[in-house]
């Protein structure tokens, strides 16, 4: 599923106030990290990721690898902080925006 601006816009005041639930540090991509983020993605379905100062890889260099893994959207990416989306498939708790129908047409 592809995020529209006006979801992304929703997503990133919803995760403005959030805290990181998952740091990454020292130990970077270590095993059982994509499982934790998968897991508070299921239960929180937006998450916000704090890559430490002393972390071994950079956001830049693991975004596109997180989002794979875990099957999620990027709201945004700002500095050392990731905040991913994930709609949860059993009782979604965010209620998105509806999208813009492609092909709508209005009368004059």
């Amino acid at each position: 599923m592809e995020l529209t601006a006006k979801q992304r816009q929703y997503l990133r005041g919803l995760g403005h106030a959030q805290k990181a639930l998952v740091q990454i540090g020292a130990k970077g991509m270590g095993e059982g990290l994509v499982e934790q983020i998968s897991a508070q993605l299921e239960a929180h379905e937006l998450l916000k990721i704090r890559f430490n100062t002393e972390s071994s890889v950079e956001p830049e260099e693991v975004t596109d690898e997180i989002l794979a893994q875990t099957r999620s959207e990027l709201v945004q990416r700002r500095g050392r902080t990731l905040l991913i989306y994930r709609r949860r498939q059993h009782k979604p708790g965010i209620e998105l925006p509806k999208s813009e129908r492609a092909g709508t047409s209005r009368s004059a």
